[in-house]
């Protein structure tokens, strides 16, 4: 995982100081739906074949991300493609991600919830974790039943667990010492 990390930090950089004089915000969009694209094992595949040209891998991503790409972008994955890194895509849009959000002062929570949170109340769970973390969050919900009640909360590599499963983890390893 290491590798492609380093493979995709010098894209990332780059794609962001090209993104960073536009719309960022439509960038991000575009390239995580083609990061989503770029995960797929199929295309993957399709993309190894010496026979298809890198413009057909790149015709079949575009159609697949069913969105209207900025030029930039379509110079980004044209690149990527012609110089076969589409394995590291979705790790250059992650980089390019953590970028655009550190020059904007926001982090990525990542909240799971034994049960589905309303607006409203995600609202204040999002008030509550920005005091916790010092920091502007921007929160992505995900269901995770096996939690039972309460939330975990991952911002970076920090975990703040409030469930449940473990509190009763840490009353186990309390009644067991």
């Amino acid at each position: 995982m290491a590798e492609l990390a380093t493979i995709a930090r010098p894209y990332a950089e780059a794609l962001y100081q090209v993104a960073s004089q536009q719309d960022t915000k439509a960038w991000q969009e575009q390239l995580s739906a083609l990061a989503l694209v770029a995960q797929d094992s199929a295309l993957r595949q399709f993309a190894e074949d010496p026979k298809v040209s890198p413009d057909q891998v790149y015709q079949v991503m575009a159609s697949a991300a069913k969105l209207q790409l900025l030029p930039g972008v379509q110079n980004f994955v044209r690149e990527v493609v012609a110089n076969g890194r589409l394995a590291a895509l979705p790790a250059m849009v992650q980089q390019f991600h953590e970028l655009a959000n550190a020059a904007a002062g926001v982090a990525d929570a990542q909240i799971y919830s034994a049960y589905p949170i309303e607006s409203a109340q995600l609202t204040e769970v999002v008030a509550t974790l920005e005091k916790r973390f010092g920091r502007k969050l921007q929160a992505h919900v995900e269901l995770e039943p096996g939690l039972i009640g309460g939330i975990r909360v991952v911002v970076g590599d920090e975990v703040l667990d409030t469930s449940v499963k473990a509190r009763l983890e840490r009353m186990k390893v309390a009644l067991t010492a």
